[in-house]
């Protein structure tokens, strides 16, 4: 068990560094929650076909939680060089409500520009919270990726299945109905 956490390391850097540069895009960050997750069972579709062995639902969740947080660090250093692009979207975007809305507050137009350059330590807990959100969602597209890519053991396929000989099953009642 313990080699094959330390080959879920490989997996979860190629799903969790392919989600992570998608979300950190401008454009197709909108998906980000789709990506995370599709991130993950990519992972899992990578780990199922490197090992031999019959993978649970906890392996799924785990490589998940792993997928989600490198997918978290590469979507912060990727983010950075589109963060001015996004705040001259923002502009924009208040730009053409402020034109058709009547009721939007004078001076609004000021907060982008008061808006304080994001410090260090903000910049560490958006982070944090990011990796926390990925985690989630990793493990939720872990376990869909195991269920759906991981290889079956020959004891889940008899599960579920209740062997009754007709023997045992007691005769009906006639006069009871």
């Amino acid at each position: 068990m313990t080699d094959q956490k330390t080959g879920m390391f490989i997996p979860a850097l190629i799903g969790g560094g392919a989600a992570g540069i998608l979300t950190g895009l401008p454009l197709s960050g909108c998906l980000c929650c789709l990506w995370i997750i599709g991130g993950a069972m990519l992972s899992a579709n990578i780990l199922s076909k490197n090992t031999t062995t019959t993978l649970s639902s906890g392996d799924g969740a785990i490589l998940g939680i792993f997928t989600g947080i490198i997918a978290a660090v590469f979507d912060f250093f990727v983010s950075i060089p589109f963060e001015r692009m996004n705040m001259e979207l923002a502009r924009k975007i208040f730009d053409r409500i402020a034109a058709y809305g009547e009721d939007i507050p004078s001076g609004w137009e000021q907060w982008l520009d008061q808006a304080p350059q994001t410090s260090i330590a903000m910049s560490l807990l958006g982070l944090l919270v990011t990796a926390l959100i990925f985690s989630a969602l990793g493990a939720l597209g872990g376990i869909m990726g195991i269920s759906l890519f991981g290889k079956k053991s020959s004891s889940s396929k008899q599960q579920g299945i209740i062997n009754v000989s007709q023997d045992k099953i007691p005769p009906e009642d006639p006069d009871h109905h």
